[in-house]
């Protein structure tokens, strides 16, 4: 609960925040960009379509991570979104302090038709962007850009979710 004192709102927990949020179920991405002759890429699940008219879509992203730098630099990047059988892949582009060089040698990845960069093979779908706008928010910046490719395999695997910390799949 968080309850008005004297001078104002009392601050919430940043790790009750984290625990609670981590009960909102999420799909999981992989984001990937390409700068200073590397392959970017990081596991996400903060992403939101933000408009039909222009096609945005919005990824949210610390400013500390490798990724933030690389993207503001490149100004395109990649979504694949994950289905269940990708658990392995989420799992190493989480890691804290993994090698840039070689990070994508053991995710099957192909490149992207409108902007080349890395996409991951298998995906439930997967968007090339353009970034249209990088904006503070926090310890994080929201990205957004303009989808410029899609890939949309007719096939519809069983979803790599997260919720509590934790991966499993959605039929």
């Amino acid at each position: 609960m968080n309850v008005d004192g004297p001078n104002g709102p009392t601050p919430v927990d940043p790790q009750v925040y984290r625990r609670a949020i981590g009960r909102f179920a999420t799909g999981v991405t992989v984001a990937t960009t390409f700068a200073g002759q590397h392959d970017h890429a990081m596991t996400a699940n903060s992403i939101t379509s933000v408009s039909l008219d222009p096609v945005l879509l919005l990824i949210s992203v610390e400013r500390a991570a490798r990724w933030h730098d690389a993207v503001s630099e490149s100004g395109v990047w990649g979504i694949s979104i994950l289905g269940h059988h990708a658990k392995a892949a989420a799992s190493w582009l989480s890691t804290p302090g993994r090698p840039l060089h070689g990070q994508l040698d053991r995710v099957a990845h192909h490149r992207g038709a409108a902007t080349g960069v890395a996409l991951v093979d298998g995906a439930l779908a997967a968007f090339e962007c353009r970034t249209t706008g990088i904006h503070a928010a926090g310890d994080h910046s929201l990205v957004v850009g303009e989808v410029v490719g899609l890939e949309v395999p007719p096939r519809v695997d069983p979803a790599l979710v997260h919720f509590r910390g934790r991966y499993g799949h959605l039929d």
